[in-house]
């Protein structure tokens, strides 16, 4: 497993973590993703192109995970974990960008640590389980059980893309049908069984910040409704794409721009829902 040079280690009170960090932008910018079978550390450089751009607005910091994680860790867990992270690098109002599961803890640490939290975009998450977040979790689950890496990474790989993507990308798909060490496997079932348990969706009150919520109407993993409930109770900005899958952020062409346009608007446009 080939570790970033880009990846910075960090310890706080609560945890010992991996981040990157990049930007010249003086309005700091925290991306969280989801639940992933590759760590920060040996995905960073990819992670780190894909939202260059961000650079030139923001400086940036992608947060991952706590290094030792053990079965019984909560989604509150890992908000407190990043909430330490950001007081260690002195970080506070800051625009919060979260993918899936990083958009639970995104809410998360917008309930429970305001300050910490300027402007929020939610992408392609949900505030409470439903039927479709059940089955495919479980799902899930049941395969990292089974120890079929292959089998895992198909039904990941089909439940968060849309069939087209699927189709364009076979080749590279089934290259990468087989990757995932036990450990790995192992800190991915942990993972899932966090966003299993999760329910913030009284808590949702005390979000205070402007927020966009992006979701897909072909969300075949946590299904749309998890948005348009999430961006209900919000009462905030809600944009659905109708093309893609779970992983919009992947597949859409203008998902970067539009969230760029989103962290740039005059804040009172942001609160009239423009």
């Amino acid at each position: 497993m080939h570790i970033s040079s880009d990846v910075l280690t960090l310890k706080t009170g609560r945890c010992e973590l991996d981040y990157i960090a990049f930007g010249t932008g003086k309005t700091p910018l925290v991306i969280l993703n989801g639940v992933s079978l590759r760590a920060l550390a040996v995905s960073a450089p990819v992670m780190r192109a894909g939202y260059a751009r961000f650079g030139e607005s923001h400086r940036v910091y992608m947060i991952d995970r706590r290094k030792n994680i053990q079965p019984g860790l909560s989604v509150d867990d890992m908000a407190l974990d990043t909430a330490a992270a950001l007081d260690c690098i002195g970080v506070k109002n800051a625009d919060v960008l979260g993918f899936s599961q990083g958009g639970m803890i995104a809410q998360r640490i917008a309930a429970l640590r305001p300050e910490l939290v300027g402007r929020l975009c939610l992408v392609s998450t949900l505030a409470r389980q439903n039927e479709t977040s059940r089955k495919t979790l479980a799902a899930w689950s049941a395969l990292v059980q089974s120890g079929d890496v292959r089998a895992l990474n198909r039904e990941v790989f089909r439940s968060v893309y849309s069939d087209a993507y699927l189709q364009r990308y076979r080749r590279a798909f089934q290259m990468l049908e087989g990757e995932g060490t036990a450990e790995e496997v192992r800190r991915f079932g942990v993972l899932v069984e966090a966003c299993r348990e999760f329910d913030a969706y009284d808590a949702l009150d005390a979000i205070d910040c402007p927020v966009l919520a992006i979701g897909s109407l072909h969300d075949r993993t946590l299904s749309p409704c998890g948005m348009t409930e999430l961006a209900e109770k919000l009462g905030c900005e809600l944009y659905m794409y109708d093309d893609y899958g779970h992983a919009l952020n992947d597949e859409a062409p203008d998902f970067k721009q539009r969230v760029a346009n989103f962290f740039t608007a005059a804040p009172q446009l942001q609160r009239c829902g423009i």
